[in-house]
């Protein structure tokens, strides 16, 4: 989908990605991670040349980036940023519509366009006539994304998209992004420097130091074979065996001939280090576990996930 071949950029001289070579496939979510500095927003803003390459070759769906008109490009990728950037004197559903209203949709066409993006990010249908100034933060950033998504584009690329949330706000919008990628199967690039957010939700996670890329591969791969102590120490050694949680299921963990036991269930898709939350707050030893049609399925026991294989990579 997204193939960067040797590409660099410098800015006043000082390098700020050298010799990058990346592939983005078509259909999955990816993380750009790294230090301050490391040049992880210079490499999104080069694919929709908002940052134009001084040497290399970036293609997109085949084609060179520079053989597209610019706005023909942007067109085809939908871009959300952490300062939203939503027009304060327009309603939600203006916002929503910019990019349609100046492809020339029918009004008609608008209309229905929204309130399906307005379902999709589980915006109330009554916060369409809203300005930004009435929104709460969480609601602003569902606006941008809506907005980014628009046009149907073919990509979207996000950079620090959920920066300045609170943490509450913050946890909730990455599992609605989690949720609309496996309905859209979009291609999502998202840059961010928290590394639980990059775990949570990368298929593919690239790790970026001085405008390099160090190592690329899937979460687990980089938690489990680090290419290097700078790769190691990134992710934490003392934090190893949480983080593995976040990356298993319940389902993966549960025991399912067992009988079923009182108490509110976990969800058999939740991650394992959200069920261990769960533990800690309800202070007991096993739950109760049902599937996505709410039906129970088995049990998960507090010691299994001490013991479990799982934390036993984290300890490795």
């Amino acid at each position: 989908m997204i193939e960067f071949h040797d590409v660099s950029k410098s800015f006043a001289g000082r390098p700020a990605v050298s010799h990058l070579n990346l592939h983005f496939e078509e259909g999955a979510f990816s993380v750009l991670i790294g230090t301050s500095g490391s040049g992880k927003s210079t490499t999104l803003k080069m694919i929709n040349r908002l940052v134009e390459h001084d040497s290399g070759l970036i293609r997109f769906a085949g084609e060179e980036i520079r053989s597209l008109p610019v706005l023909e490009l942007r067109r085809r990728m939908g871009y959300a940023i952490q300062s939203i950037g939503l027009f304060p004197h327009w309603t939600v559903a203006q916002n929503i519509a910019t990019v349609l209203q100046l492809e020339k949709r029918s009004r008609e066409t608008i209309a229905d366009r929204v309130d399906e993006l307005m379902a999709l990010l589980g915006l109330e249908p009554l916060l369409r006539d809203r300005y930004p100034h009435q929104l709460s933060g969480g609601q602003q950033q569902r606006v941008g994304v809506a907005r980014a998504l628009a046009a149907n584009p073919q990509v979207l690329l996000m950079d620090e998209p959920f920066g300045a949330l609170d943490p509450v706000t913050r946890g909730a919008l990455q599992a609605e992004m989690t949720r609309i990628h496996r309905i859209l199967g979009r291609t999502i690039i998202l840059v961010t420097h928290d590394i639980d957010e990059a775990l949570r939700l990368a298929d593919h996670l690239v790790l970026m130091d001085h405008g390099e890329v160090v190592q690329q591969g899937t979460p687990l791969e980089l938690l489990t074979h680090p290419a290097n102590d700078f790769v190691r120490e990134f992710f934490g050694r003392s934090e190893l065996g949480v983080r593995l949680l976040s990356l298993r299921t319940v389902g993966d963990y549960m025991r399912r001939q067992e009988a079923p036991v009182s108490g509110e269930p976990l969800q058999e898709q939740m991650n394992l280090r959200d069920a261990l939350s769960a533990f800690v707050a309800r202070q007991c030893e096993v739950l109760p576990v049902s599937d996505a049609r709410g039906a129970p399925c088995g049990t998960l026991h507090f010691r299994d996930l001490l013991s479990g294989e799982v934390m036993r990579e984290g300890n490795a």
